[in-house]
C-alpha cells in the first residue's frame, strides 16, 4: 500500500517539533519515544505499520487547538486517532505525523432527558455512553461490533452503525452537533442540541470526514428511550441465496424489524467452535430481531415467521425468555474474535441493495473458487451493509497481495450492482484507490474542494481516501 514519502524537513525537526508540543501539554502526554510510538503504528488494519513522528493525548479542547496550531504553524501532518479500530486503516499514521489520540477525552458533559441528548467528549465509548443513561431508562443507538472499545471519535469519522442500524440508523442519523477544532486551531460549533439548530447545516459533511476536515472534541447524541420489549427469531437456511431472498421479502413486506443480521457456514461453525451459542449446522443463518410491547412483537413475529416458513428453514427457533434471546445474539457478537481464532482475515465493508443480496452472495462464493481463498460472510443484511471475512495466511508470501485482488474486486461488484465501497469502515487507505471505480474525476474534484476550505494545506490525514495520484498537487503544495 503506497504511502507519500516522509518529509524530510518535519523529520529534521522532530526534537523541536516536541519540544514545542511538551510547552502546551503535560509530559507525559507526548509520546517521543521510539519504542512507544510503536503502540501508534498502525490501527485494526495490521497490514500497514509506520510508526509517528510522536503521539500526543490532549484532554480537552483547547489543548487540541494549541496542538494543531502549533502543527500547522510548523508544517507538521497529524492523523487523528479514537480508539484505533478502524479496518480501513483510517489512523495509519506516516513517518513526519503527529498521531493525535483522544483517549484521555471521555467525560460526560451534559445529559438532558427532557431533549433526549447527552453532550460527551469524543473519547467516551460507544457502549459506555448507553451505560451514562441506561439506569434513567435511555439507551444510545448506534452499536459497532466493537462498541466496547471503539470512540465516539472515530464513530463520526467513519459514520459507523451497527446491528440496529436498520430501525434506528448510523452514527449521522444520532448525531445533532459537534465541537471541532480545525488545521489552524480554529474552534467551531456546528449543529447543537435539537436536529434543526441554527447556522449552515454541515453536519452531515463533517459525519463521515475521516478526520479530513478537522478533529471532533465533543458530540451531543441523541439517547432514546428504552423499547418495551425485544425478541429476536433465528433460521437456518441450506442456501446463502435462499438467506438472501427471505432478507428482501422481509424488507418487501414492508415490516421494519430493529435487526437482520446474517452468518454463513464457515462463520457459524467458527461461532460455534468459540462461543458455543447452539447454533444449527447450516449453510446460512439468519437473526432477525423486532421489538415493542408483547403485542407488537408477538404480530411482527408472525409475519416474519410466516415469510420465513416458506423458503423450507432448517430451523426457526423463536427465543422464549432473555436466556435464549442472549444465546441467539452471542454468535453473532463473537463471530469477529471467532473467525481470528482460525486464520488472517481482511473484513470488507460494501454496501448493496437489499434486494441484490442473493446475486452478490452467489458472486461472492464463485470469486472464492477463482481466488482460492475461503471468505466468511457475516453482516447487517436489513440495510446490505456486507462484511465478507476474505481468509488468509500473512505468512505466505503473495497471500495478502491475493486477498486485497479479491477484496478489490467484490467491491467492485457492490458498486456495480448500485451499492457503494463502505457502509461504515470508512475508505482509509484500504479502499482508496479503488474511489475512481465509484467517482469521476469530477466528483472527486467536488469532494478535494471541500478539504480545500477546512484545510487548505492538507495537513490532515491526508495520504487517505483520495487517490494519491489525485491529491498529489495539492498535498505539494
Amino acid at each position: 500500500m503506497e504511502m507519500p514519502v516522509p518529509d524530510a524537513s518535519v523529520l529534521s525537526r522532530k526534537a523541536q517539533i516536541v519540544a514545542r508540543l511538551c510547552e502546551i501539554l503535560p509530559r507525559e502526554a507526548v509520546i517521543s519515544d521510539e519504542r512507544e510510538t510503536h503502540a501508534y503504528e498502525c490501527d485494526a488494519l495490521t497490514a500497514y505499520k509506520c510508526p509517528p513522528l510522536c503521539a500526543v493525548l490532549p484532554a480537552n479542547t483547547k489543548e487540541v487547538s494549541d496542538v494543531l496550531r502549533i502543527c500547522h504553524e510548523m508544517g507538521v501532518p497529524v492523523v487523528p486517532r479514537g480508539s484505533g479500530t478502524s479496518l480501513a486503516g483510517g489512523a495509519l499514521p506516516t513517518a513526519d505525523s503527529v498521531i493525535l489520540g483522544v483517549a484521555k477525552m471521555n467525560d460526560v458533559i451534559e445529559t438532558n432527558y427532557d431533549d433526549r441528548y447527552i453532550r460527551v467528549q469524543s473519547g467516551r465509548t460507544n457502549l459506555s455512553v448507553t451505560g451514562a443513561v441506561e439506569t434513567n431508562g435511555y439507551f444510545y443507538a448506534p452499536d459497532p461490533s466493537s462498541q466496547l472499545a471503539c470512540a465516539i471519535a472515530g464513530n463520526i469519522a467513519m459514520n459507523s452503525g451497527g446491528a440496529h442500524c436498520l430501525k434506528y440508523g448510523v452514527t449521522t442519523n444520532n448525531l445533532m452537533g459537534v465541537t471541532m477544532v480545525l488545521m489552524d486551531g480554529t474552534v467551531v460549533e456546528i449543529g447543537g442540541a435539537h436536529l434543526d439548530a441554527g447556522g449552515l447545516d454541515i453536519l452531515g459533511v463533517i459525519c463521515g470526514s475521516e478526520g479530513q476536515l478537522g478533529v471532533v472534541t465533543e458530540a451531543t447524541l441523541r439517547i432514546l428511550h428504552k423499547p418495551e420489549g425485544a425478541r429476536p427469531v433465528l433460521m437456518g437456511y441450506e442456501s446463502s441465496e435462499v438467506a438472501g431472498q427471505v432478507v428482501t421479502d422481509i424488507i418487501k413486506a414492508g415490516i421494519l424489524p430493529v435487526a437482520i443480521e446474517f452468518m454463513d457456514r464457515p462463520c457459524i461453525e467458527a461461532t460455534e467452535a468459540f462461543a458455543k451459542a447452539g447454533y444449527p449446522m447450516c449453510e446460512a443463518l439468519l437473526i432477525v430481531e423486532v421489538e415493542g410491547s408483547d403485542a407488537e412483537i408477538d404480530a411482527q413475529l408472525k409475519l416474519i415467521m410466516d415469510i420465513a416458513a416458506k423458503h423450507n428453514p432448517v430451523e426457526l427457533r423463536e427465543a422464549k425468555d432473555a436466556d435464549e434471546a442472549g444465546r441467539i445474539w452471542l454468535g453473532r457478537k463473537s463471530a469477529f474474535g471467532a473467525m481470528g481464532q482460525i486464520n488472517d482475515y481482511m473484513c470488507l465493508d460494501g454496501t448493496i441493495p437489499v434486494s441484490s443480496l442473493p446475486f452478490v452472495l452467489k458472486r461472492i462464493g464463485e470469486m472464492s473458487k477463482k481466488f482460492g481463498l475461503d471468505v466468511g460472510n457475516v453482516f447487517h443484511a436489513g440495510d446490505g451493509n456486507m462484511h465478507p471475512l476474505i481468509l488468509f495466511d500473512a505468512n505466505k508470501p503473495g497471500d495478502l497481495e491475493l486477498c486485497e485482488e479479491f477484496g478489490a474486486e467484490i467491491l467492485k461488484l457492490c458498486v456495480e450492482v448500485g451499492g457503494c465501497l463502505t457502509g461504515e469502515h470508512g475508505v482509509g487507505i484500504e479502499k482508496r484507490d479503488l474511489m475512481n471505480v465509484q467517482y469521476d474525476p469530477a466528483d472527486l474534484e467536488a469532494q478535494m474542494a471541500i478539504k480545500d476550505i477546512f484545510d487548505p494545506a492538507w495537513l490532515l490525514n491526508a495520504a487517505k481516501v483520495f487517490p494519491l495520484n489525485a491529491s498529489e498537487t495539492r498535498r505539494a503544495a
